[in-house]
Formats: C-alpha cells, structure tokens, sequence
C-alpha cells in the first residue's frame, strides 16, 4: 500500500479550483504525487508524465520476466513428459492426431 504525507491528499473541490498550482507542484517535483479525494477516499492519483512512463516501463518489464518464467515452466514440463517422467500430451503429439 502506497503512503501519502498530509500535503499530498486533496479533496477534489480543491484540485478543481487549484489545478494549476497541484500541476506546477507535480511538474516542478515539489510533491512526488498527489491523490485526490472524493468522499474522502481516494479517487485517483496524478503523478508526473516521467514518472508515470517508469511505472509504465516497471510493469512491462515484470510482465516479461512472468511470462519468461512461465515459457521455461512450459519447456520443463515439455522435458519431463518427452522423458515419461510425467504423463501428459505435447501440442505436436496432439495436432498430429488431429
């Protein structure tokens, strides 16, 4: 769970008048973040283009390293049925029946 210090957490009436000003704090890196509240929960969060193309970037990079995971999760099954250690049916065993 994410932290928010007092000076970020900011109700949306007040981001709706002062978007300029909670912009120029983003931009300028005088807050890390801000996060709006409605109904005193937080709705959304605004953080700067950079940071949020890291985020972006952080995410893609640990989807690959799931799916390079899972592609040699796969190739290990693969080998322990081809060595009948494990019963099981590989893809091209199947498309020849076919």
């Amino acid at each position: 769970m994410v932290a928010y210090e007092n000076d970020e957490l900011i109700p949306s009436s007040e981001f709706a008048k002062k978007f300029g000003s909670y912009l120029s704090q983003i931009k300028d890196h005088t807050v890390d973040k801000l996060a709006v509240l409605k109904n005193n929960r937080i709705e959304a969060v605004l953080v700067s283009k950079d940071e949020y193309e890291k985020m972006k970037d952080a995410l893609r990079l640990q989807e690959l390293s799931e799916f390079k995971e899972q592609v040699f999760h796969s190739l290990d099954e693969a080998e322990l049925i081809k060595s009948g250690k494990k019963k099981g049916y590989l893809i091209d065993t199947l498309w020849d029946e076919l």
